[in-house]
């Protein structure tokens, strides 16, 4: 009689795997400057030493979050033909108030540009130094390529 020689299945590498999971973490779009930083302590294992030592709550998402909305990554889409004419026009003039019609056009551009939800607002002033200072930047640098 002949014995049976039972063949073994090789075990999956756990290695693989997590390399796998750490690569698929890694491919995901950063927001901002606290998912860099989040990345980076992941890969280092700073982060692991921190949960052990300070525990599940390390404050590191409050500091992701925090680092996210103080500098996010944002790459704005181009300006229109129209769009561009209009806030050229607009910024023809310094102005002191705005409509709301207008309002409703530069937060359309705004939003559009920056992938944004922003909504209009009865406070001039935080309008103009919100939604039209950051038209006014986008605007310059395309009459500065223009050049």
């Amino acid at each position: 009689m002949e014995k049976k020689k039972s063949v073994r299945k090789p075990k999956k590498s756990t290695k693989s795997t997590s390399k796998a999971k750490s690569i698929k973490k890694s491919t995901t779009k950063a927001k901002g400057l606290g998912d860099t930083v989040e990345a980076v302590l992941e890969a280092t294992g700073v982060a692991k030493i921190a949960k052990w030592m300070l525990g599940e709550d390390c404050g590191c998402d409050a500091r992701k979050d925090t680092l996210n909305k103080l500098f996010p990554y944002k790459k704005p889409n181009c300006l229109t033909e129209d769009e561009f004419a209009y806030l050229d026009e607009w910024f023809s003039i310094k102005r002191n108030s705005v409509t709301t019609e207008q309002q409703k056009m530069l937060v359309s551009i705004n939003n559009r540009v920056f992938n944004e939800n922003t909504i209009t607002t009865n406070c001039t002033p935080c309008f103009l130094s919100g939604v039209q200072s950051k038209l006014k930047v986008i605007h310059t640098e395309y009459i500065k390529e223009n050049k």
